[in-house]
């Protein structure tokens, strides 16, 4: 991690620099300068997760930058738009049963947002007790919808699960009883 050295102001624009030397006459004197990386920097445990996040989110962006230049809008930058989706929650805005009661071959329906891409919506059912019934992934529809088949009969108290994921990882679930 870079460490930086700051100046005041008053210390960058002070009276007391020296003119410059030499047939470059121009002097560059920044506010803030990069020191040299100290490899054996040890951090303290309310920097660890700021710093990990930092990584985390520098290695998404790096290695989705390529993906977002192609879907971003050209004059805005592929690298904020991916630190953007990275700490922007998705959201699963509707979770439709339709006429679904347990009996396979029914459509149940999701509608998610997010800052870029969803790429993956999982539906699960359970019983009353939790056990699984049925698991699988849905299939991107129109816009923002995913649909899922279902192939598993059930009866009684059933919940639908549904969680969708976006390009950095990003989870969110919505869950309805019947």
């Amino acid at each position: 991690m870079n460490t930086i050295a700051t100046t005041t102001i008053q210390e960058q624009y002070a009276p007391s620099f020296k003119k410059p030397k030499g047939p470059n006459k121009t002097r560059r004197n920044p506010i803030a300068t990069r020191t040299k990386d100290n490899p054996n920097r040890v951090f303290s445990e309310t920097q660890k997760k700021p710093h990990n996040n930092a990584l985390e989110t520098a290695a998404y962006t790096q290695a989705a930058q390529a993906y977002l230049s192609k879907t971003a809008h050209p004059t805005i930058n592929p690298y904020n738009v991916a630190l953007a989706n990275w700490y922007n929650v998705l959201e699963i805005l509707e979770l439709e049963l339709g006429d679904w009661r347990g009996q396979p071959g029914k459509v149940l329906r999701v509608k998610t947002l997010d800052t870029v891409l969803v790429t993956q919506v999982d539906f699960a059912i359970r019983d009353s007790n939790g056990a699984l019934l049925e698991l699988g992934y849905a299939t991107p529809m129109n816009g923002s919808w995913w649909e899922y088949t279902t192939y598993a009969s059930g009866s009684g108290n059933l919940t639908v699960y549904a969680t969708a994921q976006d390009l950095p990882g990003n989870t969110t679930e919505m869950s309805m009883s019947i």
